[in-house]
């Protein structure tokens, strides 16, 4: 009898730690889960980064595609560009965007000519005919190049910002000097408006309108008082 009592026991105690382990299990699985998700996500995400979500907008378009490899490829031959401090490649949807920051005496002449030179290695990883320009029943990627000399204090008048653009539908590539307005005259208008909304000049009438102090209304009464005891 006390042999069998204690096998009962033995019986009983084996489930019962069976039974909290499955349930310590199962605990910390669901404690787990949404962590396991959240960096499922993010992990994903992460993966995605600077990949466009194209839809249907440009289904048969975009081929062949610019991948991650190519964008690389750029990056390093930019970088290895003489007067270019900091560079950037960023592909969003249809358009090829590449930044260079280059020295901050350069002239326009002289980010005009660093523009040509992003373009030229761009076009030495991504074939020109093949990648931007359209066909009649095909849109290709658009190529923007900006260069700039400052990347802080824009307002200096040593502010030089060329973009020089290539979309799929142009023939050649154009260049515009966006630092230096086309017509200074209406830039200089537009400064100036802005300048009176922020700081506008008293009026003729704020001018007439005079606050009366407390002295002067104590002065007021007193010559008041002086003059009803003379009478």
């Amino acid at each position: 009898m006390t042999r069998k009592k204690s096998t009962k026991k033995r019986t009983n105690k084996k489930r019962s730690v069976n039974k909290a382990n499955v349930i310590l299990v199962v605990g910390l699985i669901i404690i787990a889960l949404p962590f396991l998700i959240i960096g499922w996500i993010v992990i994903s995400a992460s993966l995605d980064t600077g990949t466009p979500i194209l839809g249907e907008r440009y289904k048969g378009d975009l081929d062949p595609a610019i991948t991650k490899s190519d964008i690389t490829s750029i990056e390093s031959k930019i970088k290895s560009i003489d007067g270019v401090e900091k560079s950037s490649v960023e592909l969003a949807t249809a358009t090829l965007r590449v930044y260079a920051d280059v020295e901050d005496g350069y002239t326009a002449e002289q980010a005009e000519q660093k523009a040509n030179e992003v373009f030229d290695s761009v076009l030495s990883v991504l074939d020109l005919n093949t990648y931007f320009s359209q066909t009649e029943t095909k849109k290709m990627y658009d190529l923007e190049i900006h260069v700039y000399n400052l990347s802080k204090n824009r307002d200096s008048d040593d502010f030089v910002y060329v973009i020089m653009t290539k979309t799929s539908g142009m023939d050649t590539a154009s260049t515009q000097l966006v630092s230096e307005p086309i017509d200074a005259e209406l830039a200089q208008q537009l400064r100036d408006d802005v300048e009176n909304r922020n700081n506008p000049k008293p009026t003729a009438d704020d001018d007439g309108d005079m606050t009366v102090g407390t002295d002067e209304i104590e002065a007021t009464e007193e010559s008041t008082e002086g003059s009803e005891d003379t009478e």
